[in-house]
């Protein structure tokens, strides 16, 4: 009777520490297993949660903004739908383009790798070097933009930029044409 006994507390002793080594995946390790580069997440995440349909949400410190070629706000909740190579339905963080502040809703990347990165922000998406986030940048604490700031998420302002945008970044997005495929058919799906 006692060897059942030490057999059975043996294996759950391995599936709790199982689970226990599962749970030291970082937010920054499981965005990596996800295709997509560490650095889209600032420093300084204090907790995150992410359920088995790949929805998560990361909880900072406080709201801030980090610097790559212009400038993202992190709220202090980010939260999306990780799947491979993308996240979609992202709140939380938003875009600076021409001194206005845009929702990014969603970030992707080409598989196999372009080398770049997409920020879509409604009716523009905005590339970039995928080699800017490759590791988790500091951020400078800010006001939180749900707490009052809020970010502008009218339509009328994106067409705004996308309209002032140069004939150039319009080519350089038909040339992008298997990730803007793929996006397209994970928002109809």
């Amino acid at each position: 009777m006692m060897i059942p006994l030490i057999v059975s507390t043996c294996i759950h002793l391995v599936f709790i520490f199982a689970a226990v080594s599962c749970e030291k995946d970082s937010i920054y390790d499981i965005l990596k297993a996800h295709g997509l580069p560490m650095g889209l997440l600032p420093k300084g995440i204090s907790r995150f949660d992410i359920d088995d349909t790949g929805r998560f949400e990361v909880h900072l410190d406080q709201a801030c903004n980090a610097k790559f070629e212009s400038q993202l706000h992190f709220d202090t909740n980010v939260s999306g739908t990780l799947s491979y190579g993308q996240i979609g339905a992202l709140s939380g963080i938003a875009a600076q383009e021409l001194f206005l502040w845009f929702p990014v809703k969603g970030i992707g990347v080409d598989v196999p790798s372009s080398g770049l990165i997409y920020f879509d922000v409604g009716v523009v998406v905005k590339q970039l070097p995928l080699s800017m986030f490759e590791t988790p940048k500091d951020c400078m604490a800010v006001g939180d933009f749900e707490s009052g700031d809020s970010i502008p998420d009218d339509d009328l302002l994106a067409e705004s930029i996308a309209k002032s945008q140069s004939a150039k970044l319009g080519h350089e997005l038909d040339q992008e044409e298997p990730y803007v495929e793929r996006w397209a058919k994970a928002v109809v799906h």
